[in-house]
């Protein structure tokens, strides 16, 4: 069903672009234009994506309003943008929770393969497992052997159901065959919180908020999950140097427009994004917050949804992962 799921997202976006109403998008934009943010303000979603609002009215000469809507684990607003007219004036800033609700909830306010078309996928964080320092664990190789001992007697903590680091620490505990407890928190800041304060030994964490941390002492990082080692904890191994393929996961930053979006429009979009996000200015605040610049193309980041909705779908399946 997965694989369907992501067969059926780059089918849409092939038929978005063919139904599309021709446009020169000469004209574009002549009034204001919004940014969905299906989150909370001040999230890493919505960081960027005031980056991008900031730089394209700039540019645009048409003032970028970001609209958060949250709820819902993204749903509400995904919903909202997924039912906006496809004329350029709404994009949506998502983040992995778009490529992982599909498999997560049982009805969704968006079809993945046919509401969306991409734009780009700005920026990407990966995320980091920490433990307390108290914890006679040095790398991720100690942790597995220590919970390995003492099966159901320890815990890592995440920000939420269904979070990336979520998924990240149920996938660890299937390819290394460990029985450690997850527990998810209301968002990043209780569930670093709980790991600082050593109510819970273990943790998964998206970089940017837990860097600090690391750099104080105050948590022990063990590895990440990036294809390559960060500039931010550049002594921390990937999980694939430790034996682990495949456990790549990333907090995105992505903007989608409505299907049927005009083909010019989404060109002129994808333009100065990627602009955008080669700007000095704009890569050092990016990089200062502990992401790394993707800004690829609208196929690129097609593949790279129907990949992760396959991937996550599979992890959920096999960890019996639900939400209410």
């Amino acid at each position: 069903m997965r694989k369907v799921i992501a067969a059926l997202f780059a089918a849409g976006c092939a038929a978005s672009v063919v139904s599309a109403v021709p446009a020169s998008g000469a004209e574009y934009p002549s009034r204001p234009i919004r940014f969905i943010v299906p989150f909370p303000a001040g999230g890493p979603t919505d960081v960027i994506a005031r980056i991008v609002g900031q730089k394209l009215t700039e540019s645009l000469k048409q003032q970028v309003v970001v609209d958060n809507r949250s709820g819902a684990g993204g749903n509400i607003g995904m919903g909202i943008a997924a039912n906006a007219a496809p004329d350029g004036y709404t994009a949506i800033f998502v983040s992995s929770s778009f490529m992982v609700n599909p498999g997560l909830y049982k009805k969704i306010p968006y079809d993945p393969g046919k509401s969306f078309a991409p734009v780009t996928n700005a920026a990407a964080s990966a995320h980091v497992f920490i433990a307390h320092p108290s914890q006679p664990v040095k790398s991720m190789a100690d942790l597995i052997a220590q919970v390995k001992k003492n099966p159901r007697n320890y815990s890592m903590a995440t920000p939420g159901i269904g979070t990336l680091p979520h998924l990240s620490a149920h996938l660890l505990g299937l390819d290394a065959k460990i029985d450690i407890l997850t527990v998810p928190y209301a968002g990043g800041g209780p569930s670093i919180a709980a790991v600082l304060g050593n109510q819970v030994p273990f943790g998964c964490q998206a970089i940017p908020p837990v860097t600090a941390h690391i750099q104080a002492g105050r948590v022990r990082a063990l590895a990440i999950t990036a294809d390559k080692r960060s500039e931010i904890v550049p002594d921390v191994p990937t999980m694939a140097e430790l034996g682990f393929k495949g456990h790549e996961a990333y907090t995105i930053s992505g903007m989608l427009v409505p299907a049927r979006t005009p083909p010019a429009i989404i060109k002129k979009l994808h333009a100065e994004v990627t602009r955008i996000m080669a700007l000095p200015d704009v890569k050092k605040r990016v990089t200062d917050l502990g992401a790394d610049i993707i800004a690829n193309s609208p196929e690129e980041f097609s593949v790279y949804i129907g990949s992760e909705i396959d991937k996550w779908g599979k992890v959920i399946k096999a960890a019996n992962i639900t939400v209410n």
